[in-house]
């Protein structure tokens, strides 16, 4: 079912490495009715630490921020305008937040559309995927062709993070 799933070694990587690794890899969700979806993911964004201001953990080590301080390989989740979750995956050493944010899947565009197609809620925040029967991700044994862009809707960390080229897609996404 899951002889693929990527471990703790894999994210426990600076997510500049992980993040662009991921393009191409199969997002695994298991639901409570015993029915398995995988989807081929194909857009994430890389958020790096307190000095990137684009990133949750510039503004300090906070409740809803706490997992990013911690190992890589568990789940972010945070609700934007009240009502859409965001799929993060933390990556990296303890005590340095970092993130990957999962913004396509293939058939399914937008973070806050996929995390409703996959019923991801805050009842995922801290999530282990190395362990997790709900969440996994696993590698598709394929060298990813992606290309890079500035991550979207970020102006408010300023020019130099926002044109940051840390968006990764596959090349047939647009």
């Amino acid at each position: 079912m899951n002889g693929n799933r990527l471990g703790f070694d894999f994210y426990n990587r600076d997510v500049l490495d992980v993040a662009p690794e991921l393009v191409e890899m199969t997002l695994v969700r298991s639901f409570d009715d015993d029915s398995i979806q995988r989807f081929i993911i194909t857009e994430v964004e890389a958020y790096r630490g307190v000095e990137d201001l684009a990133c949750h953990a510039s503004k300090g080590r906070t409740p809803r921020t706490e997992v990013m301080y911690q190992q890589g390989g568990l789940v972010y989740v945070y609700l934007i305008y009240g009502m859409y979750w965001m799929l993060n995956i933390v990556t990296g050493e303890p005590n340095n937040p970092q993130a990957v944010l999962i913004r396509g899947l293939e058939g399914c565009y937008g973070p806050g559309r996929l995390t409703r197609k996959l019923s991801i809620g805050k009842d995922f925040y801290g999530e282990d995927l190395s362990t997790s029967k709900r969440l996994w991700v696993e590698d598709s044994k394929s060298s990813p062709i992606f290309n890079t862009a500035p991550r979207i809707g970020v102006d408010y960390a300023g020019a130099e993070w926002a044109s940051k080229p840390w968006r990764y897609f596959t090349n047939n996404l647009y």
